[in-house]
């Protein structure tokens, strides 16, 4: 900004009479990328902000999609939050071939519109019949983010789209969801809680149908006190809902999810290997 005012106007005078309006101006073009952003894709190279009316899948043609719920009011983007870190991992360990995204647990409707425009996407037609009837779709969420997770599955049931696995960490019931019972759509699901606390998690998920739903587990983890990890978590967090936050920040927990997300998502290539060539004598 700077420069170009110098080139417009070489006046030193100028600059200090009008310093304030061009210190506003800057603030401004700053400011308004982030607010017009809805959510925040992931990507191999960071995070990139997209607009409701952007594509969601423009350019991506990955055979899977993992996609993440976020839990109280945090930012889909908050890298302190162990949900952030894991889908950051994962897409950057597959790349082109795992699509992943987070939302905040209040952004269902556009995680709904991201799954189906994935599997509208040119990828998708391009499988077998076999491939379309079971798509590599994983959920996953902590607290309200849980919650969504078991709410969007139920959105998929309704237009027949199944989902390969569930995964609620410490779930806390959103007015109007219900996050105890999944549906028969869901091959697999799993729960993790802790019960201690002012705000503790669901502790046991059923399946609506078990012939089709598999429950792995509902796992219950203690904490006298809580990980190193969750010292990079707000004070307030740590200090109302001790046992609700370690459980996200437990590195425990969140090698198992990731493991378990990996085992079910397509196989990583091997690097191409450097070719050196060598003189015959």
């Amino acid at each position: 900004m700077v420069g170009t005012a110098l080139q417009i106007k070489q006046s030193e005078p100028f600059l200090r009479r009008d310093w304030r309006r061009m210190t506003w101006l800057s603030l401004a073009l700053a400011v308004v990328p982030v607010l017009s952003c809805s959510f925040i894709v992931l990507t191999p190279e960071g995070c990139v902000a997209q607009t409701e009316s952007a594509d969601l899948t423009k350019g991506i043609v990955a055979p899977a999609l993992v996609v993440g719920f976020m839990g109280g009011f945090v930012r889909s983007d908050d890298l302190r939050h162990s949900e952030v870190q894991i889908a950051r991992q994962i897409q950057r360990t597959y790349g082109a071939r795992v699509l992943v995204r987070m939302f905040e647990n209040r952004e269902k409707a556009q995680a709904l519109s991201l799954v189906l425009e994935w599997l509208s996407s040119a990828e998708y037609e391009r499988r077998t019949e076999q491939e379309k009837s079971d798509p590599p779709i994983i959920l996953f969420g902590h607290s309200w983010g849980a919650s969504a997770v078991v709410s969007l599955a139920r959105e998929l049931e309704r237009r027949d789209i199944p989902v390969s696995l569930t995964i609620q960490v410490d779930s806390v019931r959103k007015k109007g969801e219900d996050d105890s019972v999944i549906p028969p759509n869901v091959a697999e699901a799993i729960n993790f809680y802790q019960p201690g606390g002012m705000l503790r998690g669901r502790s046991t998920i059923t399946a609506a149908d078990p012939s089709r739903t598999r429950i792995l587990g509902n796992f219950r983890f203690q904490y006298e006190k809580e990980p190193a990890e969750c010292r990079s978590y707000p004070w307030y967090d740590r200090l109302l809902f001790k046992g609700h936050t370690a459980i996200e920040c437990d590195p425990r927990v969140w090698s198992q999810i990731e493991a378990m997300i990996k085992v079910r998502l397509p196989e990583v290539l091997p690097a191409p290997q450097a070719v050196i060539a060598t003189r015959v004598p």
